[in-house]
């Protein structure tokens, strides 16, 4: 050759290389000022740009069935009305499809930097079964969700010890018990914040001038019942609103009679813009600020959980370190048969120890419908901890977790068929279908049902059909095409070698072994529930009262804390039943964790109880539906603790057996 070969070059070079490129991003990401997430950029506005006001629904504490903004006799808009007068939604994703959120047009004219005062919305004349309907949902407690450039509006309040708080929405009237006739609330006081950015880089995508841009921050609305007098002039004009900073209205309040007579309501709105030292990408951060009080109540489940842990960590130790070890060097030093039979513990059942459990194909299909759920709950944690779930896209947090949960079926499957296939079981077919259809169709019947009542209720809580088929089509397309690829790799994986070989005659266990199961599963529950009950609080709050839930890093330590006293308390349930000579620990060792789901459903039940007030009525249908929807959540936190019970169990009685002398 002309040339002499080029020299290798060193070991390190590529190493170094890409150790380089990693800092360099990392600099570049300390560097940047801010990061927006893929989908969720901020709008600019110029001086007198529109600003669209949506409806999203109407909720309440009490009543937990969602209604549509429109199924109140409110102002609607002059466009995007139907033949039929419904008003058209715009496109909300999946997770806003079940959550029952909508996306209205409203009548509210809103242009950047331009105030209004009293302005007339609409009037509307209520009759009996109008008046009614406004009288049952002020009752109730339901609170008006507006949004404001993907914002919501929210209401100022200040508590007790003078400390201001933020309410998601705002009421829809005021009910007094000791004043039967409920106050409407016809006149909303509205407050945009804005933000001038210094530079914006969007500027030229969304056809910006030279002109100063606006980008909105905040969205406040503060509702006011006033009995306006008829407008004057032009028809549009009212004179009986409060003066700006002003407590009470010149007019007295709105009240809905009980009396069959025609009311008439004027809808009106005034409008304030004030700027904020806000930037957009941190807009959402007064939202969900934690008030002290919340503070020191996380702290206190984190404390109250990592005592719990090392309680049983400690008590896991003690069993290995102490009690097993000295089992072994017993069990190890024993020289003869008759030395054996003198003894007693868990090395007595070597033969029956990995026995196959009863009922094998339903425990296959728990095992791998729980490594499922595992996955499931780690990866969209990580994913809502690392912030790409944010709240500013509405509904994307549901939307991962179904779409996680549809892509993840070869997972169900996969470990389903592997322990039926280690166990040398012979029905696959069973296992594959269950691991497919079993948690998912009690999922989706209760989903069904739940759905077609609440299509009759009219509320926004029953999805549109079409979201149905989208569902239907990621179990059936996408989910269950998955599970079976995944359960024909699971089913190649080879019998289990265990350490010791099985008898052919299972052994008696003794009467004064066999504690009950219940008594036991209920016992050793206890502990890993008390990890996870205050934040099961904040959990049921952000799901059924509207609230925002912003503690993911509070949320995946208190998991990791549970994930971890569940290995220990099944470890320690399975140990003491194999030194009574139970050799049944297959569906202990499950169960022991698995009651923990008994518990949150009970704890689900008395949270219901605990948001009515004494003596208040509760709504069958609301209840029936949270209970329901419990039901569901229970089930799935019972299949995940319950698996990572069976998972540490089976590997501690494999290395525990693998260390003992047997002949």
């Amino acid at each position: 050759p002309l040339l002499p070969p080029l020299p290798h070059p060193p070991v390190m070079a590529r190493p170094s290389r890409a150790l380089l490129l990693l800092l360099s991003l990392t600099l570049l990401a300390l560097l940047a000022p801010a990061f927006y997430l893929p989908g969720i950029a901020p709008t600019d506005y110029e001086e007198g740009m529109q600003l669209d006001v949506f409806a999203d629904k109407l909720t309440s504490p009490k009543n937990k069935v969602p209604y549509d903004y429109y199924s109140l006799s409110l102002c609607k808009p002059s466009e995007d009305v139907t033949r039929s007068g419904k008003v058209k939604s715009k496109h909300v994703n999946l997770g806003q499809a079940l959550m029952g959120d909508r996306r209205e047009p409203t009548p509210f004219e809103l242009f950047m930097r331009a105030p209004e005062s009293c302005k007339l919305l609409c009037h509307e004349s209520l009759d009996f079964k109008a008046k009614r309907a406004f009288k049952n949902r002020i009752v109730d407690d339901y609170y008006v969700r507006l949004s404001l450039d993907n914002m919501p509006s929210v209401l100022k309040t200040t508590g007790r010890e003078g400390q201001e708080y933020i309410i998601n929405g705002f009421p829809l009237g005021f009910h007094d018990e000791n004043n039967k006739a409920p106050l409407l609330y016809n006149h909303l006081e509205m407050k945009v914040l804005f933000h001038e950015p210094k530079f914006s880089p969007f500027a030229p995508f969304q056809g910006g001038s030279d002109a100063k841009v606006y980008r909105v921050v905040g969205f406040e609305v503060s509702p006011v019942s006033i009995a306006h007098d008829p407008p004057t002039g032009d028809g549009k004009a009212v004179s009986t609103c409060p003066a700006p900073g002003a407590v009470e209205a010149p007019k007295g309040p709105l009240i809905i009679s009980d009396d069959s007579n025609a009311l008439d309501v004027y809808f009106t709105y005034s409008v304030t813009y004030e700027e904020s030292d806000i930037k957009w990408a941190t807009r959402w951060d007064p939202l969900l600020k934690a008030s002290p009080e919340f503070r020191r109540i996380q702290w206190f489940s984190i404390i109250n959980s990592c005592l719990i842990a090392l309680f049983l960590t400690a008590l896991v130790a003690m069993i290995l370190m102490r009690t097993v070890y000295l089992d072994f060097a017993r069990y190890n030093n024993m020289e003869n048969d008759e030395d054996l039979e003198e003894d007693f513990g868990w090395k007595l059942v070597h033969g029956d120890v990995f026995r196959v459990p009863n009922n094998l194909e339903l425990f296959a299909v728990l095992h791998g419908t729980g490594v499922q759920l595992v996955l499931i709950s780690t990866f969209t944690v990580a994913f809502a901890f690392l912030g790409f779930l944010s709240p500013a896209n509405r509904g994307g947090f549901l939307t991962a977790l179904l779409t996680v949960w549809g892509f993840s079926g070869a997972v169900c499957g996969f470990f389903a068929a592997s322990l039926y296939a280690g166990l040398e079981g012979k029905n696959k077919r069973l296992v594959t279908l269950g691991s497919a259809l079993f948690f998912p169709g009690i999922a989706f019947t209760v989903f069904f049902v739940f759905n077609v009542i609440l299509w009759y209720e009219e509320s926004t809580g029953g999805v549109p059909f079409t979201t149905l088929l989208i569902l239907l089509g990621l179990w059936f397309v996408v989910a269950v095409p998955l599970n079976v690829i995944g359960a024909y790799f699971g089913y190649s994986a080879k019998p289990y070698e265990f350490p010791v070989r099985t008898n052919q005659i299972p052994r008696e266990i003794p009467r004064a072994s066999e504690t009950p199961l219940l008594l036991l599963m209920f016992a050793s529950s206890i502990l890993p529930f008390f990890i996870v009950f205050i934040e099961l609080t904040f959990i049921m709050t952000s799901l059924w009262n509207g609230a925002v839930f912003y503690m993911f890093g509070f949320l995946s330590l208190v998991l990791v804390i549970l994930m971890v006293a569940c290995a220990e308390v099944a470890i320690g349930t399975t140990y003491f039943s194999l030194t009574r000579e139970n050799y049944r620990w297959w569906w202990r060792s499950y169960g022991s964790t698995a009651c923990i789901g008994i518990y949150i459903f009970a704890y689900c039940a008395i949270f219901l109880l605990g948001s009515h007030e004494k003596g208040e009525k509760m709504h069958l249908l609301s209840s029936v539906i949270f209970l329901g929807y419990s039901f569901v959540m229970s089930l799935a936190a019972a299949f995940v603790t319950g698996t990572v019970g069976f998972v540490s169990s089976f590997y501690f009685v494999r290395t525990i057996y693998s260390k003992i002398r047997v002949d």
